[in-house]
């Protein structure tokens, strides 16, 4: 008589002390299992079929040891990759002797699963109150003003110049107008075409220092600016002062 059973995951041909080696059992040697999933049992010309296992009918063994299989090398390469990788695998076996086949009228062995205790509910711990923050008063930020360097003394003297030409000046009115400047920040006017050193100090003494506040400059601003020697409002629209500086500003960021 022999059987086709199933034993962890393999299909085996085994008939009555055959010795088999399967893939390894969690049970211990020198004990006996039993093995229920048989798929066919043939006994001469006679055979029974199961769909897909036979009912009643069970392969009992008994567990004779534990080992390695031969070790099998597994190598992976890869051309003109510079890939090579070797393993080596030795897989877990467990020898059984066949002790007995049974066609019919076995019992399975009843799979009991033990309880877990039920674990003790903790109590609920009590949740604490989060605390309450005060809210702070938010001071307003102060914003600083940025102080004007104008020389009092060099504005009187160009409102000098411009009281014996007839002229009104009014710088405040100007710098209002284009802006105020630290003189920390101030920009080589004489790149522009028609400001010399002269002029430039002339501007400085007034308060405008930067490209920023010559590009911003007015009509109104232009005429003001009139009353300052050298310094016409045709002379700084026909040498673009104006369109100068604002080209200047830019290649500056």
């Amino acid at each position: 008589m022999y059987a086709i059973v199933e034993i962890a995951g393999q299909q085996f041909k085994v008939e009555k002390d055959q010795k088999v080696f399967v893939h390894r059992l969690a049970t211990e040697e020198g004990k006996t299992v039993s093995f229920d999933n048989v798929l066919l049992i043939g006994d001469g010309d006679k055979f029974t079929l199961g769909a897909p296992a036979i009912d009643g009918a069970q392969v009992g063994a008994k567990v004779l040891s534990h080992l390695k299989g031969d070790k099998v090398i597994v190598f992976k390469k890869k051309r003109r990759k510079g890939y090579r990788v070797k393993n080596g695998h030795r897989q877990a076996l467990t020898e059984i002797i066949i002790e007995s086949i049974v066609a019919s009228g076995a019992t399975k062995a009843d799979k009991t699963v033990k309880a877990k205790p039920a674990k003790a509910e903790k109590p609920a711990k009590a949740e604490k109150a989060a605390p309450v923050k005060e809210a702070k008063e938010v001071e307003p930020k102060k914003t600083a003003k940025k102080e004007v360097e104008v020389s009092e003394n060099l504005v009187t003297r160009a409102e000098h110049r411009a009281e014996d030409a007839n002229v009104e000046i009014n710088i405040d009115k100007v710098l209002h107008s284009i802006g105020t400047a630290l003189k920390a920040d101030a920009d080589d006017l004489k790149l522009i075409n028609g400001i010399g050193p002269v002029y430039e100090e002339k501007l400085n003494e007034l308060g405008i220092y930067t490209f920023e506040q010559i590009s911003k400059l007015k009509a109104a601003d232009r005429e003001e600016l009139s009353a300052i020697d050298g310094i016409t409002r045709e002379k700084i629209e026909t040498e673009e002062w104006v369109k100068q500086a604002k080209a200047l500003l830019k290649d500056k960021k």
